[in-house]
């Protein structure tokens, strides 16, 4: 498992798998050199709030879930005032 701590102190603790799907993560976690996150399995994501990383969570297991499945999808719901925050967060964190 892996901790994801917001800007607002809140903490997500997400499965390793799960958090591979991010980019980000995934380089702090396996890449070269030696990240502190790496060694505490604790990621401190400090332009992130606490409702908008728990929305990345929940798509980061839904993206787990229905990556390689040929039915289709069913919709993540975004709430329109967090549009904006999810895609940079999205975008930040290559998810």
């Amino acid at each position: 498992f892996v901790s994801l701590l917001s800007c607002d102190g809140e903490e997500f603790i997400i499965s390793r798998d799960c958090a591979m799907l991010s980019g980000t993560i995934k380089s702090m976690l396996e890449g070269p050199g030696r990240f502190v996150e790496n060694e505490r399995n604790e990621i401190s994501l400090r332009e992130i709030r606490g409702p908008i990383l728990e929305r990345v969570c929940v798509y980061l297991y839904y993206k787990k879930r229905y990556d390689k499945s040929k039915s289709d999808l069913p919709d993540f719901d975004i709430h329109p005032d967090d549009v904006l925050e999810l895609l940079m967060a999205a975008n930040f964190l290559d998810a």
